[in-house]
């Protein structure tokens, strides 16, 4: 005797399904040593920089990051004009994050950008930030402000 089930029976133990099967294939972000900083209290930009890390098994990209700490906030990095001269400007595709790889954002190269603060980068506080990422989603992350931090530590 065979029983025959309705479509919309059917249809949540599918769905469930294959939400349980998605994340193996999806991206699997983390981000390490974040740090955030201004040139002085008074300045009216910042930028962060990290690490993001992605142990899945297909490519990401940080398309985003939204953070009321700033009126707006860019992913940038730096370019070298015509003339020698190096740009910071945006990056309107995002950062690749390779399958198992990394991509660094750091001083001089990509960066996270913050324009027009809407308080100042103090020592020891942290930045709220949500980065977007095109697979993993959204991942809210508190980076600490460290106006110490030389180049050569990233």
């Amino acid at each position: 005797m065979t029983v025959r089930r309705p479509l919309f029976a059917v249809l949540p133990s599918l769905a469930l399904a294959l939400a349980l099967a998605l994340p193996a294939a999806a991206a699997e972000i983390t981000v390490s040593d974040a740090y955030a900083r201004s040139s002085s209290p008074a300045a009216k930009s910042g930028a962060a920089f990290m690490v993001l890390s992605n142990a899945g098994a297909v490519e990401d990209r940080l398309v985003e990051v939204r953070s009321d700490a700033a009126q707006r906030v860019e992913l940038h990095t730096h370019l070298e004009d015509a003339a020698g001269v190096m740009r910071m400007v945006e990056v309107e595709d995002g950062f690749a994050i390779p399958a198992g790889g990394t991509h660094v954002l750091k001083r001089g190269g990509d960066h996270v950008m913050f324009m027009g603060l809407t308080r100042p980068f103090e020592q020891g506080a942290t930045v709220p930030v949500v980065l977007v990422f095109e697979q993993a989603g959204e991942i809210a992350v508190d980076i600490p402000v460290d106006l110490e931090r030389m180049p050569a530590t990233n």
